[in-house]
């Protein structure tokens, strides 16, 4: 039967000679609509031309809500260092092991074709395609985040982003929100500092930013930090840099044409994977809580371990089919790694997926560039753009007509412990919101600080920025390091800003939430 056994799909392997429509017609001409006579007007039957056009009108996906404009690469895994002892994951399983890759780079807050010299974080998720599934390393350029709790992670980005009255980012937006989550202070010390710009992907690090853990055969639990460290040296541009007014960067794709052009080169840029490791009960004797995520684990303490070597070797076949459409999520842990109880975590992981079955359709993870490259059975199909071709009757479980086993020889160690309380709405107890943002500042060299100031007053002489937002804010930086918080006061002081609270907020402290 003509055409059955033969059919591959479209691809530029498999072009035809002559051009067709969609259904492969063949197509008399490309140039030239169907109409009467050579004036027109069209025929509504011409085919060819109204598929092209409906074909056109719904080839963009929905944007991203963050991380909109990225950059993705593939490459290897090789791991470097033995860690049987933490964890039984076959990836990581020996030394030399290797496995394949895909990672995506982005900037967060702005639009797909904003420049990537924004003072942002930067987004620097991993696709590992390992034997017993995929592992999704989702994670960004500054090891702390914002916020630590995932109830408040819609009007975080709402903050962050343009105002939906003048689509512009403001300054004042960000300072209002954050005024009410003291915990942000940390994180504005690596934005608003010297590392807030990114000069380029190459030379820039990852950070899990959530406390993960590795889990072996027998149950044992250790807390883990990840580290992706750049074997190309860090490098971070000032604003004038940023900005095209010094001697850095003129044109607004200066990320991706670096990194696209070095690995076309073959300069292929590397990074070593590290983590920092913690005992579940050293977190006792800590004056922080070692899963809040706008913490860091001092490396005196907890020093890093080398695990392997990330090499990016190849750009993306298809803009996108491996940029656009590529999705993670950090749930996606094979055997041996587990999620922390870190409840932004735990927020994230039904967030990311949803998130992408919204933008890319139910059957998201059928995608080639999401797929698993081991062998899956399941029967999760079914539903728009399908791509799984299935022709057994059995389509549930258990049945005596497959015998499909259940209980793999190597599934997941499930969390140990045992875990009770009562229903909450509150806070951490160990907030600590000021300690490590005033070693931060207290680590800054003057030219350093000089520049953080600059950087914090530009969003503090914001015109909509109120006295009582300004107010609460010198008394953060105050408890951060008191001598720093003289000199923001100095500063808005010489800009003649009134810092009067008018509601005594800079004495209120942290938010309070109520407890069920």
């Amino acid at each position: 039967m003509s055409g059955v056994d033969t059919y591959e799909a479209p691809s530029s392997r498999n072009d035809s000679s002559h051009w067709t429509d969609n259904q492969g017609h063949p197509v008399q001409s490309n140039f030239n609509s169907e109409s009467l006579g050579s004036r027109g007007p069209l025929l509504l039957e011409n085919y060819h031309l109204l598929e092209k056009l409906a074909q056109f009108h719904r080839e963009k996906l929905p944007e991203r809500i963050v991380h909109a404009r990225g950059m993705a690469a593939k490459g290897v895994f090789e791991v470097t260092a033995d860690v049987s002892d933490l964890t039984y994951a076959d990836f990581l399983s020996e030394v030399g092991k290797k496995t394949d890759l895909t990672v995506r780079f982005s900037t967060v807050v702005h639009e797909r074709g904003s420049p990537e010299t924004m003072r942002d974080v930067r987004g620097f998720s991993v696709k590992m395609y390992t034997n017993e599934g995929v592992w999704d390393f989702v994670g960004n350029d500054i090891p702390v985040f914002f916020i630590r709790d995932g109830i408040s992670f819609v009007d975080l980005v709402h903050c962050l982003k343009p105002s939906p009255k003048k689509h512009v980012q403001e300054g004042w937006r960000i300072l209002d929100f954050l005024s009410h989550h003291p915990e942000s202070c940390h994180i504005l010390t690596w934005l608003l500092g010297d590392e807030g710009i990114p000069a380029n992907y190459r030379q820039m690090n990852g950070f899990g930013v959530h406390t993960f853990k590795l889990v072996t055969q027998e149950g044992k639990e250790t807390l883990i930090k990840w580290h992706w460290l750049t074997q190309q040296g860090e490098k971070y541009l000032t604003n004038e840099e940023a900005d095209g007014t010094g001697s850095g960067p003129k044109k607004p794709v200066t990320a991706t044409l670096d990194l696209y052009e070095a690995i076309e080169k073959g300069d292929f840029p590397k990074w070593t994977l590290s983590i920092q490791t913690m005992k579940p009960e050293e977190q006792c004797d800590l004056d922080f809580d070692p899963l809040d995520d706008t913490k860091t684990w001092p490396e005196d303490k907890f020093p890093l371990r080398e695990v392997g070597v990330m090499t990016l070797n190849r750009n993306v076949d298809n803009w996108f089919n491996d940029n656009e459409v590529i999705a993670f999520n950090p749930g996606n842990l094979p055997p041996g790694l587990l999620a922390s109880d870190d409840k932004m975590l735990q927020s994230r992981i039904f967030s990311y997926s949803d998130a992408q079955r919204y933008r890319l359709g139910a059957n998201y993870l059928t995608l080639p560039i999401n797929r698993p490259h081991n062998k899956m059975h399941q029967n999760h199909y079914d539903g728009l753009m399908n791509r799984t071709f299935r022709d057994e009757e059995v389509d549930y479980f258990p049945s005596r007509n497959n015998k499909v086993q259940d209980g793999a020889p190597r599934g997941p160690v499930l969390q140990q412990g045992q875990v009770d309380g009562q229903r909450k709405e509150e806070i951490i107890h160990k907030e600590n919101n000021f300690q490590q943002a005033g070693e931060r500042i207290r680590g800054f060299t003057e030219d350093q600080k000089k520049r953080f100031l600059e950087n914090i007053m530009m969003w503090m002489a914001d015109p909509k920025t109120t006295p009582e937002v300004r107010s609460v804010w010198l008394g953060f930086w105050n408890e951060c390091d008191a001598a720093f918080g003289k000199e923001v006061r100095e500063a808005c002081e010489k800009e003649g800003l009134d810092n009067s609270s008018g509601a005594g907020a800079a004495d209120e402290g942290p938010t309070s939430h109520p407890t069920l």
